[in-house]
């Protein structure tokens, strides 16, 4: 088949429908990605669609596995941590970097906190979580360094595979108040104290997770099939359940 001038363009649209994709949690770990599907779904040839691939792969969101084909990357526990780490020191840095708020920067976040609430609200879990991850990526824009706001992208799409891997409860109520707080810090001009925050924030968040959780590689054939979860062993003794990551928006820390 013959690429058209568009698949060129189609080939970085490729990229980012799979992220976004992530992103709102439409797209779950270990998922597989068809180079057949995709190049028939996106109308551009296999070598297009491998080529994106190839670049997921250097970003750390996809893999290759021989005679199989590519899938969507497991986070490991360690590798939950150093993307948490990443998370803190670019945020954190970020927000340190900023000298003032614009009026349009300041009309923004306010409207997206009001959709978080809105969303919370309404229950709509997929929605919220991408919400929740985007408000991160808005900071980094009206930090205006592109750079860091596409690594921040990626960053948060790997936190969002971590957080289906090794969260069992989303406190999305938690999450919000921590966003409030920061643009709060925000709006007042204090640009180190909404660091802080930011890095309070993400630890609370990393601290929500079990990473002594091990992934059901037959999850997805399990819930296709409406079978109970599965039991593993708790390396502290006991069981863990693994079950599908259904998340609870109103449930809060302590409660």
């Amino acid at each position: 088949m013959q690429d058209s001038p568009t698949q060129t363009t189609l080939q970085s649209t490729i990229e980012e429908a799979i992220v976004s994709g992530i992103l709102s949690a439409r797209i779950r770990p270990g998922t597989r990605l068809s180079e057949n599907q995709l190049a028939g779904l996106f109308d551009v040839s296999r070598t297009r669609v491998r080529e994106a691939m190839m670049r997921l792969e250097s970003r750390c969101i996809v893999h290759v596995s021989p005679r199989r084909g590519w899938f969507v990357v497991e986070p490991s526990a360690e590798e939950a941590m150093m993307v948490y780490g990443a998370r803190r020191a670019i945020e954190s840095g970020l927000l340190r970097g900023m000298r003032v708020l614009s009026d349009a920067g300041r009309a923004a976040i306010r409207d997206h906190l009001a959709e978080e609430k809105a969303e919370m609200t309404a229950g709509n879990r997929q929605r919220l979580t991408c919400l929740m991850g985007d408000f991160h990526i808005r900071i980094a824009e009206l930090a205006e360094n592109p750079v860091l706001t596409e690594i921040l992208r990626d960053l948060t799409a790997r936190t969002i595979l971590i957080s289906m891997l090794y969260q069992s409860d989303f406190h999305a109520l938690q999450s919000h108040l921590g966003h409030c707080r920061i643009a709060e810090a925000m709006e007042d001009g204090n640009f180190e104290r909404a660091a802080e925050l930011s890095i309070e924030h993400l630890d609370e968040v990393e601290m929500g997770l079990d990473l002594t959780r091990r992934p059901d590689p037959l999850s997805e054939l399990r819930n296709s099939l409406s079978l109970p979860p599965k039991a593993f062993p708790s390396p502290s003794g006991g069981t863990l359940i693994q079950t599908d990551p259904i998340y609870k928006p109103f449930k809060t820390k302590g409660k």
